[in-house]
């Protein structure tokens, strides 16, 4: 049981009580002899846009944490401008998506807290990195519209939580467009979560081959939570 101070008035006079509360979704409910005092707590209820701006990574030249570091905190096109090169980092807080093309092109590669001291090989990288997108946490609900076709034709389905398999639960071998409304998501070529993956903001997306991915299908796809931050 944790406590707290609960202010009350009593005979005209000010006077405060120890009291014992609960927390009840993002508020908190305190229990007095007068009843139930619901209150917000500031730390507990901290804002989505306070916990992106404490999003840091640091990028190294070499393996292991050597060289030269870039300090990182938001989207980075071109590393080069930085780095010459980028073998390791270290994700002190938040989670970042990153590329081995600048401009955000190329193969993407999902990180969250953590250190990475040989990106390449832990991540089965064929280059270094060259640029990253920070993921901006989302609290709320997930939803998606994934369709058969390019330009939001054929077949469509509504996504709003994690696909192990989408030819298995929607009976469609693949899709080709996608309108993300809500949450922030990672799409995997292979069932499963598995094989390449890619990164997908709220936007629209009406042809996955014009966005340098020509010849991957996703076939599985899941929910970037605030747990893996």
């Amino acid at each position: 049981m944790v406590c707290c101070w609960v202010r009350e008035f009593y005979k005209g006079a000010l006077w405060y009580k120890k009291e014992g509360f609960r927390q009840v979704g993002k508020q908190f409910s305190f229990k007095s002899n007068t009843g139930t005092i619901t209150s917000t707590n500031t730390t507990a209820n901290m804002t989505t846009k306070s916990m992106n701006m404490m999003s840091k990574v640091i990028f190294y030249e070499d393996k292991n944490f050597q060289g030269r570091s870039y300090e990182c905190m938001n989207d980075c096109a071109d590393m080069s401008s930085y780095l010459s090169r980028c073998h390791s980092c270290r994700v002190e807080r938040g989670c970042f998506m990153v590329y081995d093309r600048s401009n955000y092109m190329g193969n993407q590669y999902f990180m969250r807290r953590g250190e990475y001291a040989d990106c390449m090989s832990m991540m089965g990288m064929s280059d270094c990195i060259r640029s990253c997108r920070m993921i901006p946490m989302h609290r709320g609900s997930y939803k998606m519209r994934i369709y058969e076709r390019e330009n939001f034709d054929g077949q469509m389905h509504e996504v709003m939580e994690d696909c192990e398999d989408v030819n298995d639960r929607y009976s469609m071998s693949n899709f080709m467009s996608c309108n993300v409304m809500q949450g922030h998501w990672l799409m995997y070529e292979q069932p499963n979560f598995r094989g390449r993956m890619m990164y997908m903001r709220p936007g629209e997306y009406r042809n996955f081959m014009n966005m340098g991915m020509s010849g991957m299908r996703f076939m599985s796809m899941k929910r970037i939570m605030d747990s893996c931050y």
